[in-house]
């Protein structure tokens, strides 16, 4: 028995952005299609085969310390983005706002997706989820330049929705379209 069970979910890749540089904005621009290599999206800040640790893995590194990098991509749900823009009072929500790489259409309650599951394309790219990306207040600037005062709302209404963060385990491109199948682990759950 495998152990990961593919599964008889299949979304659909709605949406690719890419965020040129963290430091200057967290804004993504939109592309149809990514070539992914093993360091994710190329020219991607969040790409890297290694990473500096933050402020999330600080109980097990040192701020600054070089780390694998499982947090190539940020991966979002359509369905959840719309929830997120009814709580921020918009009409719509647009993922380059947030930073995203990827959403994807019709797989439900994308952001507790089990880590280790894999989303994968027909012609093979593979993507592993690491596990929840949890809202921070990074992208707030960005709404509010287009959105004034939504922005102040996304930290608590993309929490539980935010998506989950991922990275590259077979190379292949993406494309606006694209099925992605769910692929997820075959064990229980953790009883501590």
């Amino acid at each position: 028995m495998p152990a990961l069970k593919p599964t008889d979910i299949i979304g659909e890749i709605v949406w690719i952005g890419s965020v040129a540089d963290r430091g200057a904005s967290l804004r993504s621009d939109s592309m149809t299609e990514a070539a992914l290599t093993y360091a994710g999206i190329p020219g991607e800040a969040h790409g890297g085969l290694t990473r500096a640790s933050c402020s999330r893995v600080v109980s097990q590194h040192r701020k600054g310390t070089e780390i694998r990098n499982v947090r190539q991509l940020c991966v979002m749900s359509a369905e959840e983005l719309a929830e997120i823009a009814t709580t921020c009072g918009l009409e719509a929500f647009d993922p380059a706002l947030a930073g995203a790489s990827l959403v994807i259409r019709g797989i439900p309650d994308f952001t507790h997706l089990p880590p280790s599951s894999r989303l994968q394309t027909p012609d093979g790219a593979t993507l592993v989820i690491d596990m929840e990306n949890r809202p921070c207040h990074l992208p707030a600037r960005v709404i509010n330049a287009d959105h004034p005062g939504a922005g102040d709302a996304f930290k608590a209404a993309a929490k539980g929705k935010r998506g989950v963060t991922a990275w590259v385990e077979r190379a292949g491109v993406l494309r606006i379209g694209d099925a992605v199948r769910l692929h997820v682990p075959d064990q229980r759950a953790w009883r501590p």
